[in-house]
């Protein structure tokens, strides 16, 4: 897992963050705007959630991925987001679901839109 990185130039709302490289199952901390987030790669697509958990601030990308239900697990309580739509899929009345953020690729590159589609 890499370090956290900073994104790069902005293209009609879509931000570059560079070639893509983000391997399977991992798990990558990003700050865009000041903003932390999260990009992973699992069953071969990349999903973008806001990477501090809203529930106790901790950082997702220090947690780990079940693969059976496509979630990511927060580290600190367990708490498990839907990597495609952010929905908290353990104890949906104790936190929120998660922000997520719109990811595509282009000509091998990763961008990303803040907020979604």
């Amino acid at each position: 897992m890499s370090d956290e990185k900073q994104a790069g130039r902005v293209t009609d709302g879509w931000i570059d963050l560079g070639p893509d490289d983000v391997g399977e199952g991992e798990l990558r901390a990003l700050e865009i705007d000041g903003r932390p987030v999260l990009l992973v790669r699992h069953a071969g697509e990349l999903s973008a959630l806001d990477d501090m958990c809203n529930h106790a601030g901790c950082l997702l990308s220090t947690g780990w991925i079940d693969a059976k239900k496509s979630s990511v697990v927060c580290p600190c309580h367990e708490i498990e987001f839907d990597l495609k739509t952010g929905k908290n899929i353990t104890w949906p009345r104790l936190c929120e679901d998660q922000p997520c953020h719109a990811v595509r690729l282009e000509a091998g590159r990763a961008l990303l839109r803040l907020g979604g589609e």
